[in-house]
């Protein structure tokens, strides 16, 4: 991506707001010169990014464990792919629907009560998985997960808004947002050993598999309690210096994108390229939930391999993952471009599944899914920098829980849709040539989003390039 995307300029056009072009020289960083502010940055990725980085990946387990589980549960509960694709969509149409409702509650209650009342409601009912005979006890139980988890991953995105400048942005939400691969690593390590121990105690392996994943949010949502600040203001850790140094910093960013923190809300939700990302992330959700609620089904239908075998070839990739996410998120800090980096890695998905929806060969899968999942977490590291880059205060809280609510949607259709395609063609490979099309949809809609972006700049925009 080099020194092209460098020379471009980045317009974050939510609700008609510019952000500032690549004016960084080449192989240097954004950093803070100032003392307070380099203490106040370090201070807040070492007191909060642990903290939310274990809640997400606690999170994402929880929410995807029915993959692995869906390996034992499937058989002894005898559920259809229909069954199955319907249930693991369900968690994300409440969670579609609770999502700003939780992030203006989080405003109202403040971000240490609220992410805590999330993780342990979320841990409980995680838990209770283990539970579920019936389609109609599933189906419950997956609502509910979602209204329990709902607002977890906005109001998270929105409570680093209120601690990091923009330039220091994609470093601290890549850091975050780096919990996603790590956690399926950890969820393939442990899918193996936990579904092993079928028949202990009276319980199924996959019964085994929700409570042992589902209590550890409960028990750090204690933590979160205890020590999570709502804001700047509130950290004890921070000296006055370093909590002015932030406030200053804030408040010159929201000056200079012409976005009071207060408004905007209504202007943003009813703007074109709010809808043009939202399309896109339907897109996305859509496609990758489908896959990844069934992928280590299909990657053990193609390779033979044990749950074990295929748990430790999703965590290794994983890895990888995990460490594509941080490049993609530091370089686009870099540059100060966020569209390339999304649009590119996009694209590339695309293609891993076309090979993947074509061949059956497994050399050939592994190595598409590897193309993938590293593809995809580097997608993830950018995509939600466009809109956080661009949206101060509420409006902050209400845009990116309203963008993700609207992503959501494609992801209670998307592994439904998966579902019917599998029991309707007796295999996975149209769903997989189904998803190339919607990532090259996805790539195609940040495209234009760009193009208007730059449009909407005028002749600033084309004098930045040549600059």
């Amino acid at each position: 991506m080099g020194n092209s995307i460098c020379k471009d300029v980045q317009i974050a056009n939510f609700s008609l707001a510019a952000q500032a072009d690549c004016t960084t020289p080449k192989g240097t960083e954004v950093a803070a010169t100032d003392p307070a502010g380099h203490a106040a940055l370090r201070k807040a990725s070492w007191r909060l990014l642990p903290l939310l980085f274990l809640g997400y990946g606690i999170a994402y387990l929880d929410r995807l464990n029915i993959s692995f589980a869906a390996l034992q549960m499937n058989q002894d509960l005898h559920f259809s792919a229909t069954v199955y694709g319907l249930s693991g969509g369900l968690f994300f149409l409440s969670y579609a629907l609770c999502e700003i409702p939780s992030n203006l509650l989080l405003i109202r209650f403040g971000a240490r009560r609220w992410i805590a009342r999330i993780m342990i409601t979320w841990g409980l009912v995680a838990a209770g998985m283990m539970f579920v005979r019936t389609p109609l006890q599933f189906y419950v139980m997956r609502f509910l997960l979602g209204v329990a988890e709902a607002g977890f991953f906005p109001g998270v995105l929105f409570y680093l808004t209120q601690w990091f400048p923009a330039a220091h942005r994609g470093r601290a939400i890549s850091r975050f947002y780096f919990a996603f691969p790590i956690s399926v690593a950890v969820s393939g390590v442990l899918a193996g050993p936990l579904l092993a121990l079928d028949g202990r105690a009276g319980l199924a392996g996959w019964q085994w598999l929700f409570l042992v994943e589902g209590v550890p949010a409960v028990a750090l949502g204690a933590v979160v309690l205890a020590c999570l600040p709502n804001a700047p203001s509130e950290a004890s850790w921070l000296s006055a210096q370093e909590r002015q140094w932030i406030q200053n910093e804030l408040s010159a960013e929201a000056a200079s994108l012409s976005l009071p923190q207060h408004t905007g809300v209504l202007r943003a939700l009813l703007d074109r390229t709010f809808w043009l990302l939202g399309l896109c992330n339907i897109c996305i959700f859509g496609a990758s939930y489908a896959f990844g609620l069934s992928a280590p089904t299909v990657l053990r239908g193609i390779t033979h391999w044990s749950a074990a075998q295929v748990g430790l070839f999703m965590s290794g990739t994983a890895l990888l993952g995990a460490l594509s996410m941080v490049c993609n998120g530091a370089h686009s800090d870099r540059c100060r471009e966020r569209y390339l980096h999304a649009i590119i890695p996009l694209s590339v998905v695309a293609c891993a599944f076309l090979a993947m929806g074509i061949s059956t060969i497994p050399w050939i899968v592994l190595s598409a899914y590897l193309i993938y999942y590293t593809n995809y977490t580097a997608v993830q590291a950018a995509f939600w920098l466009i809109p956080s880059d661009s949206l101060q205060g509420r409006s902050a809280a209400v845009g990116l829980a309203a963008l993700g609510s609207v992503g959501m949607l494609g992801a209670f259709v998307g592994p439904f849709a998966w579902g019917l395609l599998k029991d309707h063609t007796g295999s996975y490979q149209a769903g997989l040539l189904s998803l190339a099309a919607i990532f090259s949809v996805a790539a195609a809609l940040l495209l234009i989003i760009k193009y208007r972006a730059r449009v909407q700049a005028g002749p600033a925009s084309a004098a930045a390039i040549v600059t």
